[in-house]
């Protein structure tokens, strides 16, 4: 709707993920990155293979896009159906396990300590009410947020991080992030709802806070004589002419 260039660039799919990929990619490909990228291939075919990785990896970041969705998961279901993997098989289950990887790390704070699952659950509260009031979005936030951490946590955030203990990436870290998941869900669940109502209470003093503060600002920049304690005639926006003794 506000016609953002990189909206249109990207035909409004998966648009931070892709401008992420290009940024990235451009950079990586100057001069100053020659040593790294010897490193990394030695190649056309294995600069093709890491381009395809990166790619993957980073649009995996893309939780909106349910055909992509829907694409991973088929992938994974076809990676760990094989007992005894191909060379091909192994290197698919590689590339399909870094696309987790990268997704949990997207979500991270989701899966770690309360405390630091509610810091940046707040700030993206804050994020998206700001975004509300300033008119980028037609439904407050604030009216789902409960209800809509619950379903995340049931149906993207519990599954993927029972995926990672599946196929023992992380060794017996994996199960204390599926640990966290949950407790973090059920802690939710139980003061999910008090949580969303002092949020909400929070912003509305910052937003308060907001206005006073340009309301002061716009009476000193109206009438500047007014900081020195001269009284202004509300008429003529001037100092008053003291009376004759």
């Amino acid at each position: 709707k506000e016609q953002v260039p990189l909206a249109i660039r990207y035909k409004n799919l998966s648009i931070a993920e892709q401008n992420s990929v290009d940024i990235s990619w451009q950079l990586l490909m100057t001069s100053e990155y020659d040593a790294l990228r010897a490193c990394i291939y030695s190649s056309p075919s294995e600069l093709r293979r890491f381009r395809q990785l990166v790619v993957n990896s980073v649009m995996a970041t893309d939780i909106c896009d349910k055909e992509l969705n829907a694409l991973r998961k088929n992938r994974w279901s076809k990676a760990f159906a094989e007992q005894v993997p191909s060379s091909d098989a192994r290197n698919g289950k590689a590339t399909i396990v870094i696309e987790h990887l990268i997704q949990a790390s997207d979500v991270s704070h989701m899966m770690q300590h309360w405390h630091i699952y509610r810091k940046w659950n707040e700030s993206f509260f804050y994020e998206s009410m700001e975004a509300y009031e300033a008119g980028r979005t037609e439904k407050d936030p604030s009216e789902g947020w409960y209800n809509g951490e619950i379903g995340f946590f049931d149906f993207y955030i519990i599954p993927l991080a029972k995926k990672l203990s599946d196929c023992g990436v992380f060794g017996v870290s994996s199960d204390e992030y599926l640990s966290y998941a949950m407790k973090n869900r059920e802690e939710w669940e139980h003061r999910g709802q008090e949580v969303v109502a002092n949020m909400v209470s929070k912003f509305e003093v910052v937003k308060e806070d907001a206005v006073v503060e340009s309301d002061d600002d716009h009476v000193v920049e109206g009438n500047p004589e007014a900081v020195s304690g001269e009284e202004v005639d509300a008429d003529e926006g001037a100092p008053a002419e003291a009376p004759n003794n």
